[in-house]
C-alpha cells in the first residue's frame, strides 16, 4: 500500500518536488496537486516572460502542467532538479507557441498574397502598353539621327520646335521638315493610318 503524501502547512518549507514527482509517476494525484500548487506560479511567469500574452500564457501553462502529470515517469533526477525541469518543459512549450503563432502569420501572409491576382484587364493593358514600347524603340532605331534626336527633344522631352532648333544648332525649318519626314516614317512603322 502506498503511503500518502503529506503535505507540510508550514509555509517557509517547501515541498520535496523530486518525491512528489516520483509519486505523480505512481499516479497520486494528490501529490500532483501539491506540485501544482508549488510550480504554477513559475510555469505561468515563464510562459508570460516568453509569450507576452495572458491568454496564451495561461494556455501554455495548463498544457504544461498536464504535460507534467502525463510525463512524470520520464524525469530523471540525475540530470537536474524537479522544478528546472518542469520549468525547461514551460520554456519550451512556450517558445513553440511563440514560432507556431509566426508560422500561422506567415501561412496568412503569404495566402495573402497569393490571393492578390491583378485583374484581366490590368494585366492585358501592361502588357499591351509593354508591347507597344517596345514597337516604339524599334521603329525609333529606323529614323535617321537628326530625325529621332528631334522626335525624342521635342515628344519625349517636351520641347518647341524652337527650342529643339536651338538645342541642335539647326534652323528651324530643317526641325520642322525632319521633324516631319520622321513622324511619316514612325507612322508607317507603326501601321498607324491616318
Amino acid at each position: 500500500m502506498k503511503e500518502p503524501v503529506h503535505i507540510s502547512t508550514n509555509p517557509s518549507r517547501k515541498p520535496d518536488l523530486q518525491r512528489l514527482l516520483h509519486e505523480v509517476a505512481l499516479g497520486d494525484q494528490e501529490a500532483f496537486a501539491a506540485v501544482y500548487d508549488t510550480v504554477a506560479g513559475s510555469v505561468l511567469g515563464v510562459a508570460r516572460a516568453v509569450l507576452r500574452d495572458r491568454a496564451q500564457s495561461e494556455e501554455v501553462a495548463q498544457d504544461v502542467l498536464v504535460e507534467v502529470w502525463r510525463t512524470a515517469p520520464r524525469y530523471q533526477p540525475e540530470r537536474g532538479s524537479a522544478l528546472n525541469w518542469i520549468l525547461t518543459l514551460a520554456h519550451r512549450r512556450a517558445v513553440d507557441r511563440v514560432r507556431s503563432v509566426e508560422a500561422a502569420a506567415a501561412r496568412d501572409t503569404r495566402a495573402a498574397l497569393l490571393d492578390h491576382q491583378p485583374a484581366y484587364d490590368e494585366v492585358t493593358e501592361q502588357v499591351e502598353s509593354r508591347l507597344e514600347r517596345e514597337q516604339v524603340r524599334r521603329c525609333l532605331r529606323t529614323l535617321t539621327e537628326l530625325q529621332r534626336q528631334s522626335v525624342t527633344l521635342a515628344y519625349y522631352r517636351g520641347l518647341t520646335y524652337r527650342e529643339v532648333a536651338e538645342a541642335l544648332a539647326l534652323p528651324l525649318g530643317t526641325v520642322k521638315t525632319r521633324l516631319r519626314d520622321g513622324l511619316i516614317r514612325l507612322r508607317d512603322c507603326l501601321g498607324v493610318t491616318a
